[in-house]
């Protein structure tokens, strides 16, 4: 089994793992494969945990224990590859002794400034396609990570939920908006989440049991995104999560937890990503839905609404 498959398989079975193994794979995932390289007794102190705990996550993947889980790890010839943030700096021309400390790997939600990409080398031919063949490459991997039982499973929480409220970041609130937009022609009862703490308030009046909501959450994390979950939550909403490979801290709320792998960073936030599997369940609510006759009803009206006088 080799790197990637091996950080494949971790976050293929995060969602079935107690609170003490879920702890010790997003250790492993923040600092792959660099985590997996100590001792059994480091990672664990660093997921909190007691080693047994930490020894039992790789029993469970099929490992003969954490020597033949390090041996996995070490046998893929990329293991000194750099990080992907890392290369994307390098192609650029900046010497990697210039930079400060180890690289961060850290996506955030932060839009790139004004006529900068992040790598320079993306002014010629030859980085552009670099650059579409990185994008294609990390959302290849994104989709793959999204399994057919956790799709399954979102799906069904989207279509039979009485009412879903979507959110987001300064950036994933656009995937939120596609969410919700196509849903409500899909279903009745897919709400966007209000901007205003006075209005998110009066929105929380009508949240219950039998509602869900889906929030985009990558880092930087936003407070205001965990306040309303965490308030809907009180009041029995379920949760769908779709969050990073560091995870937010909302992860322990979740319902549904869509992780976009650490393949997706890169100099900007991947929105191609989100976006992409977003568009995946989607799909597959509308299979367990009959939206027919309400799409055309959709078309109908609109027509109606947009014909010249």
């Amino acid at each position: 089994m080799g790197n990637e498959q091996v950080a494949a398989r971790l976050g293929a079975v995060y969602p079935e793992l107690p609170p003490g193994e879920r702890a010790v794979v997003r250790v492993l995932l923040d600092d792959y494969p660099y985590a997996a390289l100590g001792s059994l007794r480091a990672l664990a102190e660093r997921a909190g945990v007691s080693p047994p705990t930490a020894s039992r996550l790789f029993d469970r993947l099929g490992f003969g224990g954490f020597a033949d889980f390090q041996s996995a790890v070490r046998a893929d010839a990329r293991l000194q590859d750099r990080s992907r943030l890392h290369e994307f700096v390098a192609a650029a021309g900046e010497p990697a002794e210039e930079r400060t400390g180890e690289p961060t790997e850290e996506p955030t939600e932060e839009p790139a400034r004004a006529g900068h990409t992040g790598r320079d080398s993306l002014r010629g031919p030859a980085g552009v396609l670099g650059a579409a063949e990185d994008l294609r490459r990390g959302l290849d991997v994104t989709l793959e990570a999204v399994t057919g039982p956790l799709v399954t499973t979102v799906a069904a929480l989207l279509a039979e939920s009485r009412s879903v409220w979507a959110l987001g970041g300064p950036l994933s609130e656009l995937a939120a908006e596609y969410l919700v937009r196509q849903l409500a022609g899909l279903r009745s009862g897919a709400h966007r989440v209000p901007e205003s703490p006075s209005a998110r308030a009066r929105a929380l009046l009508d949240v219950g049991p039998s509602d869900l909501v889906v929030a985009y959450d990558f880092r930087r994390y936003s407070p205001g995104t965990a306040r309303f979950v965490l308030a809907a939550r009180e009041r029995g909403a379920r949760l769908v999560l779709v969050t990073d490979a560091w995870e937010s801290p909302l992860a322990p709320e979740a319902h549904a937890l869509v992780r976009l792998p650490r393949e997706a960073a890169g100099p900007i936030a991947p929105l191609t990503h989100e976006i992409a599997v977003t568009e995946l369940l989607l799909v597959a609510t509308a299979s367990r839905l009959a939206p027919a006759a309400r799409l055309a009803d959709l078309d109908a009206l609109t027509h109606a609404l947009t014909r010249p006088e």
